[in-house]
């Protein structure tokens, strides 16, 4: 990755945090959850672990229940098949994985379609534009690691808390394609049906941020996305855009050779790919910075309300976070962590590098990039 500056705290606290305002009061679930002993279970209207009596009770309250289902999350995905292991290991608590290459959309579709049942998902991570719509599917919750989190990385009732973050990217494969410095370069023949976003821009966080990095290095603003919807067409004219769902297979099958990503999935990617021989490489288009907080809310619908509960717990203490940071995302209680003598220092001093200063679209300008995606990207691919 090209570098000039060290991603720093100081550097995320003026440029990286996406200020979400509250979007609403939310609710907790309408209905109690039923406790493995058959009583009505408090964890589901559960505020804060002290709703339940402190966090042993909330432990046991979900030892009890016995697993809880997430969704969307990836293995290679900014470390979190550690993050997984670490959770069932330290609870005992069965880490059911649904649909793991889901897209944000995807996820809010799955706990409407399954409401009511075991199957829900019990919490979500969500890109930011599509938490910001769907706030009525959160349930309050404040971890007890609360107050270190800035105020502008969480929404002021609970209902959602940022997570991580990374800076959007360009990784290709360099043994097949050589060097590439430029989005220019992508309507070349050779990249024929190789060049790929993580997702639908309107639907997954990871392709919409990439269409934003895009955007920025075309010359457009969050105000102003005509650049990016102009870049994408050419890229679709050339026949070099693929809009099929990129994964870890695709990339290893050569399917998808030019993928726009989050700097933590590239970093898996270039250890992957480097046991078959293949190097990865990365850069970050100049203007082109752009970073995004992911988003952490809890189902209020969530068949096991009282192990949402306790993942939420488990993701923002100092065990968890640094397993995020070392996959190469930055988590939100950084600064904390480095205050506190509980960052893993090595892992922090492997974080990307970049030049130019990152931007992060305001609420108003993600919801309206939001929309004009939702009406104009399928028309413009096509």
């Amino acid at each position: 990755m090209s570098v000039h500056s060290r991603w720093t705290a100081t550097a995320l606290a003026a440029t990286m945090t996406l200020a979400l305002a509250a979007c609403g009061t939310g609710a907790a679930a309408d209905s109690p959850a039923t406790s493995a002993s058959g009583g009505a279970s408090k964890a589901a209207t559960a505020q804060t672990a002290a709703d339940l009596g402190g966090l042993d009770a909330l432990v046991a309250a979900a030892k009890a229940e016995g697993q809880i289902n997430v969704i969307a999350l990836p293995d290679d995905w900014a470390n979190y098949g550690a993050v997984k292991a670490g959770f069932q290991k330290k609870y005992g608590i069965t880490v059911n994985s649904i649909l793991p290459d889901a897209s944000s959309k995807e996820e809010i579709a799955a706990a409407e379609a399954n409401k009511g049942t075991d199957q829900a998902p019990d919490v979500f991570d969500l890109g930011t534009n599509v938490a910001l719509e769907s706030t009525a599917y959160f349930a309050p919750y404040k971890v007890e690691a609360w107050e270190k989190i800035p105020a502008e990385n969480k929404d002021a009732s609970g209902l959602w808390v940022n997570d991580y973050t990374g800076i959007m990217s360009v990784g290709y494969n360099a043994t097949k394609y050589g060097e590439i410095t430029s989005l220019d370069q992508l309507t070349d023949e050779k990249f024929r049906g190789a060049v790929a976003l993580n997702g639908k821009p309107a639907e997954a966080g990871a392709a919409f941020n990439g269409f934003l990095m895009a955007n920025a290095a075309k010359g457009g603003t969050f105000d102003d996305l005509q650049p990016g919807l102009d870049f994408f067409a050419s890229l679709a004219e050339a026949g070099t855009l693929n809009v099929k769902d990129v994964t870890a297979g695709t990339v290893d099958a050569g399917e998808h050779g030019v993928v726009m990503d989050w700097s933590y999935n590239q970093l898996s990617t270039q250890a992957r790919l480097a046991e078959k021989g293949v190097e990865w490489k990365v850069f970050v288009p100049e203007g082109g910075e752009i970073a995004s907080f992911y988003n952490q809310a809890i189902n209020k619908d969530a068949p096991h309300p009282a192990a949402a509960r306790l993942w939420q717990e488990y993701l923002f203490s100092p065990e968890a976070q640094n397993l995020w940071l070392a996959g190469g995302a930055r988590p939100v209680l950084f600064d904390a962590l480095e205050a506190d003598g509980t960052l893993d220092a090595a892992a922090a001093g492997s974080l990307p590098e970049v030049s130019g200063t990152p931007q992060t679209p305001t609420i108003e300008q993600a919801e309206k990039a939001n929309a004009v995606l939702a009406q104009s990207w399928e028309s413009t691919v096509s």
